[in-house]
Formats: C-alpha cells, sequence, structure tokens
C-alpha cells in the first residue's frame, strides 16, 4: 500500500495540488489524505472505504484508475493471505452478533437437530404412579387366591356338616 500512496503523493505533487486543496475538493479531511499517501490501512475502518477513498483520489488526480485498483487488489491479496483462519473466525465472532436458536432461520426443507431437554419430573411422576398400580394389583390378586382358599375351606366344613 506504501507504493501506491507514494504513487498518488507523486502524482498530487507533480499535477501541483496541496493536500489541503485535494482535501477540500474530495471532501475529506487532510489526516485521511495523508494516511493514504502513507499506506496507513489501519487508520481506515474498513478495507472497502479504503478502496473507494484510493478509487476517488486517483480519478480526482487524473490517474488511470484501473490500474490504481489492480495494485490495490494485489495488495489486498497479499495482506489479506497472510491472515490466519483463526484470526478471520475470531474478527467474524466479535463483530457478530451472538445468534440464539431462536433466531436463526430454518427452510421448511430442512430439519433442525434440536437438543432434547428431557424434563425428568412427569418422568418419575409417571413411573411412581405405574409402581403403586402394579402393587396394587398384586395385592388384589394375592387377596383373591387366599379368598379362594378360605371360600374352598368353608365349602368343605360345609360338605362335613351336611354329611352328618
Amino acid at each position: 500500500m506504501k507504493e501506491i500512496g507514494e504513487f498518488l503523493k507523486n502524482s498530487r505533487i507533480h499535477n501541483g495540488v496541496s493536500l489541503e486543496e485535494a482535501s477540500e475538493d474530495l471532501n475529506l479531511s487532510v489526516l485521511q489524505l495523508e494516511n493514504i499517501e502513507e499506506g496507513n490501512v489501519r487508520a481506515f475502518k474498513d478495507v472497502f472505504t479504503l478502496r473507494e477513498l484510493v478509487k476517488d483520489y486517483a480519478k480526482y488526480l487524473g490517474i488511470e484508475i484501473d490500474q490504481v485498483m489492480e495494485e490495490f487488489n494485489d495488495f489486498m491479496f497479499e495482506h489479506t493471505s497472510k491472515i490466519s483462519l483463526t484470526d478471520i473466525i475470531e474478527a467474524r465472532v466479535a463483530k457478530a452478533p451472538q445468534e440464539t436458536e431462536k433466531d436463526k432461520v430454518a427452510s421448511p426443507y430442512t430439519r433442525i437437530k434440536s437438543k432434547k431437554n428431557w424434563n425428568l419430573k412427569p418422568i418419575i411422576i409417571g413411573l411412581a404412579i405405574l409402581l403403586f398400580l402394579l402393587i396394587v394389583v398384586f395385592v388384589i390378586i394375592q387377596f383373591m387366591d387366599k379368598e379362594d382358599v378360605v371360600t374352598s375351606e368353608l365349602m368343605g366344613n360345609k360338605e362335613e356338616v351336611f354329611r352328618l
């Protein structure tokens, strides 16, 4: 970027234009133009904004825009190819607002795998009721079996009574 900045600065000086004059004509601050001419990329928030400023500055100075943009694109490729993937991901995470599950947009043609939150309270209550019913059924069956034994004993005694 320093080469592009020097080229723009030399073109400005060659055309006899001061920084203040260029600043006023382009509606930019002198500091912004100085940062462009010095190749100070970090002074700008956004690379796309810097690209447009360089393009406008080159157009103002009467320089062939395609040549300057090609140089700028080459610089950006070299600059961004040195950034690690981890740094890119961290920057995206820092910039992007945190999405929650309900904020995500889903297509009707895709299934969303959702985490099932098991609420154990109804399951435990259901199992307790089932266990209680099983115990009640068991007790009833046992009572009925004993009643049959008692009834058969009583019937056996009636036969003895009737025999006598």
